[in-house]
């Protein structure tokens, strides 16, 4: 099994160089870029941007606009366009840009961002704990149900049970995260009917002058519909998929003989469908994870005002603020490789009988 861990781990080398190269190159061809964005600002195009610029150079650059010749639709000194592209390091070609990028990304080193005035790590760390909060809540809410439900589900297929609840799981899956979070802004959050709950952020505006309990209170009251608003699609995917992976086992053959030695139902389902009805389950797990995580809290975090990863991520999409971009991918796609290859390790864990050996021929 090391040995193949090994290989994993060797693999993940090319395939994080590829998934890098393919977005720069995408990310490049876009068009709209930083100094696009400043030169916008300067312009007067864009008053509301701000740039890691210093006040004193930008004054600087803007005077030099000021006394520069307009020609055409450009109407900018090309000795500030190269002065700009300087600042951001658009001065060299891009495969240097890349390999730069790629030799300081392998000591973990991501740079400042462009247009705040932080690091990436900084603003990854600032914003991590939002992330992590609506996450956290959200896959234990969907794994300690889900799971539970699908497998009564699945024993009980066909019953009245089964067939209500499945009739709310898929309304729930029909309904996207975002809409349901407008729903429940309209209805619990001041919108038109109750006001129950706050619009926006994770905490009160005094919440450091609460004592610790109140705290608690504070945190759960403001968590309570981004967590309900992320829950509702993630969960009727992993119920029906809990539900079919059981519904499967269970009517294979080695179910029919322990039933046929007079095991009970719980040795059944708990002692030899479970652990093979689980595979299924654990194979999505990352992909799952990283979903919850990054990718479906970003409504989710627009919509309730939480500052959180994928807030950052769209803003830094926006903004073309490279460093922010590359930064964020290079750091959840490295995650998601190892969450993969710690899936394939669990396999082990849930059913000793898979081996790896096999795969070292």
């Amino acid at each position: 099994m090391w040995s193949y861990i090994a290989r994993r781990l060797l693999l993940m080398i090319p395939t994080l160089f590829g998934i890098m190269l393919l977005n720069f190159i995408i990310v490049q061809a876009a068009p709209g870029g930083p100094v696009e964005q400043v030169l916008a600002q300067l312009d007067g195009l864009d008053s509301q941007s701000s740039t890691r610029i210093g006040a004193g150079e930008q004054a600087e650059l803007q005077s030099q606009s000021s006394r520069s010749d307009y020609r055409g639709a450009q109407g900018i000194d090309p000795q500030l366009i190269k002065d700009i592209e300087r600042q951001f390091g658009f001065d060299k070609p891009a495969h240097e840009r890349f390999i730069q990028m790629i030799g300081q990304y392998l000591t973990f080193d991501f740079g400042d961002s462009f247009f705040r005035d932080k690091s990436v790590w900084d603003l990854i760390l600032e914003k991590m704990p939002v992330s992590i909060s609506l996450g956290l809540w959200t896959t234990l809410i969907v794994y300690g149900i889900s799971i539970p439900l699908g497998i009564r589900k699945a024993v009980q297929h066909g019953s009245p049970f089964d067939v209500w609840s499945s009739s709310i799981i898929i309304v729930g899956y029909a309904i996207p995260n975002f809409l349901f979070a407008i729903l429940l802004i309209v209805v619990f959050a001041g919108g038109s009917y109750l006001d129950w709950f706050p619009l926006r952020g994770l905490t009160s505006d005094n919440f450091d002058q609460l004592p610790w309990y109140a705290q608690v209170g504070d945190y759960l009251w403001h968590i309570t519909l981004p967590v309900l608003a992320s829950v509702i699609s993630s969960f009727a995917t992993l119920t029906m998929l809990t539900k079919n992976s059981f519904l499967d086992e269970i009517n294979k053959q080695y179910v029919m003989t322990a039933r046929a030695k007079g095991a009970s139902e719980k040795r059944v389902l708990y002692g030899h469908i479970f652990r093979n009805a689980m595979l299924l389950i654990i194979a999505g797990m990352p992909a799952a994870l990283i979903g919850i995580f990054f990718s479906s809290s970003l409504l989710i975090e627009v919509i309730f005002s939480l500052d959180g990863l994928g807030l950052l991520g769209f803003e830094a999409v926006m903004q073309r603020d490279y460093p922010v971009i590359f930064g964020t991918l290079y750091i959840f796609t490295l995650i998601g490789l190892l969450l993969k290859l710690i899936s394939d390790i669990t396999y082990i864990l849930v059913d000793p009988r898979i081996s790896f050996e096999g795969q070292n021929r």
